[in-house]
C-alpha cells in the first residue's frame, strides 16, 4: 500500500517558516529520521500504512509559529518535544479549493490558536495545496500540507490522524474542508478531553453563510437526530463488545486522544461512498473506551451543498448506510 501513496516522501513536503530558499519563501528540508523509516510506526499494523516511513513523508519541521515538530520512533504514540503543540486539527480536502479558505479562516479565528494543523490533499486536481501554502505563510498556528492519492474521506483523514500522531499529536480534532468551526471550537473540545473525554461528537449545525431554510436548519437535523436514535436501537451497534453507548457522530466535527486512535485501528481506509468513516470510528472506538460522549455545544457549521444537490430523500438515503449511491462515482463529491 505504501506504493500506492508514493515512494518520495519528499511529496509530504510541509508549508510555512522553514528554512528559506533561493526564491525567498520559505522551502522543506528532507530528513527521514523526523518521522521513521518503519511504517509500523504509524500504528498498530505497519504493513497497512508501508513498510518504509515514506508513506508518510521524510520531510523536516513543522512550520508556522509552533516551531519545529517530530516525532519519535517506536510503536504506537509517541513522545512530543518541548513546545510542540499537543493538539492538531485535520482537513481532509478533495478540489476544496472554492471552500477551504473558509474554513481556514475559521480555524485561524479560534479563541485558542494553540494547535497545529495538517490538511490532506487527496488527489486534488484544483488549486487546493496552493490554497494551503498561501495561508500558512500567515497562519497563527504550525500547519502541513500532507498528499494522499488513494481516494476517499475515511483514506484521507486515517493518514492525517497517523500524521499528526507521529508528530507528536496527544489529542486531535477533524473537520471537513466545507465547514466552519464555532469560533470556541478549540478551546471547548480542550476542556472536554481536560475532563478525561476520549472521543467527543459535536453537534452539526447549518452554515449562516449558506441562508438555509425553515425545513433546512430545522426540519432536516430533527430527522438525523431521528436516524441517530434508531442507530443506537441497531443490533450492529449494541453487544458486551461496546463500553460506551452509540451516539450520533459527524466526521466533520468529532476529537479523539491520539491513544485511543491508535489503539483502536483508527479511521477506515475506504472511499467514501463505500460506507461512514465516522460511524466505523465511533463504533471502533466504543470497543475500547468508555469515555465516549456527545458534546452539544462542540459546533461546527457544515454545508448544505450536498442537501440542495441531491434532495432530503436522497441526502437521508446516502447518511443510512448508503442506500442511496450515484451511478457515477464522481457525483459523491458535490461541488
Amino acid at each position: 500500500m505504501s506504493g500506492a501513496r508514493g515512494r518520495d516522501g519528499a511529496a509530504n513536503g510541509r508549508v510555512g517558516h522553514t528554512a528559506p530558499g533561493r526564491d525567498g519563501h520559505r522551502t522543506p528540508r528532507r530528513d527521514g529520521a523526523a518521522h521513521g523509516r518503519d511504517g509500523a510506526a504509524h500504528g498498530q499494523d505497519g504493513a497497512a500504512h508501508g513498510r518504509d516511513g515514506a508513506a508518510y513523508g521524510q520531510g523536516g519541521t513543522a512550520h508556522g509559529q509552533g516551531g519545529a515538530v517530530h516525532g519519535q520512533g517506536g510503536y504506537g504514540v509517541p513522545g512530543r518535544e518541548a513546545g510542540a503543540p499537543d493538539l492538531w486539527v485535520v482537513v481532509p480536502a478533495y478540489n476544496e479549493a472554492a471552500s477551504l479558505p473558509g474554513t481556514l479562516a475559521a480555524l485561524a479565528a479560534q479563541q485558542d490558536t494553540a494547535f497545529a494543523l495538517v490538511v490532506v490533499d487527496n488527489a486534488s486536481t484544483d488549486a487546493t495545496a496552493e490554497v494551503v501554502r498561501e495561508f500558512a505563510r500567515s497562519a497563527p498556528f504550525p500547519v502541513e500540507l500532507v498528499p494522499e492519492p488513494e481516494p476517499g474521506a475515511g483514506t484521507a483523514a486515517d493518514t492525517g490522524f497517523r500524521y499528526a500522531v507521529r508528530a507528536g499529536a496527544r489529542l486531535l480534532l477533524r473537520t471537513d474542508a466545507d465547514c466552519l468551526p464555532a469560533r470556541d471550537w478549540m478551546a471547548v473540545a480542550r476542556a472536554e478531553f481536560g475532563r478525561g473525554a476520549e472521543l467527543l461528537c459535536g453537534r452539526s449545525v447549518p452554515r449562516p453563510d449558506e441562508r438555509p431554510t425553515f425545513a433546512e436548519a430545522r426540519l432536516l437535523p430533527a430527522l438525523v437526530r431521528l436516524s441517530a436514535l434508531y442507530g443506537r436501537y441497531r443490533a450492529a451497534h449494541r453487544g458486551p463488545r461496546f463500553r460506551a453507548p452509540y451516539v450520533l457522530c459527524h466526521g466533520h466535527n468529532l476529537g479523539i486522544t491520539a491513544a485511543l486512535y491508535v489503539r483502536c485501528g483508527g479511521a477506515p481506509r475506504e472511499r467514501l461512498e463505500e460506507g461512514s468513516e465516522d460511524v466505523t470510528l465511533l463504533n471502533r472506538a466504543r470497543e475500547h473506551s468508555g469515555r465516549v460522549v456527545r458534546v452539544e455545544h462542540l459546533v461546527v457549521r457544515s454545508s448544505l451543498r450536498r442537501l440542495r444537490s441531491w434532495g432530503a430523500r436522497r441526502t437521508l438515503l446516502w447518511y443510512w448506510d448508503r442506500r442511496y449511491r450515484p451511478v457515477d462515482t464522481e457525483e459523491v463529491h458535490v461541488r
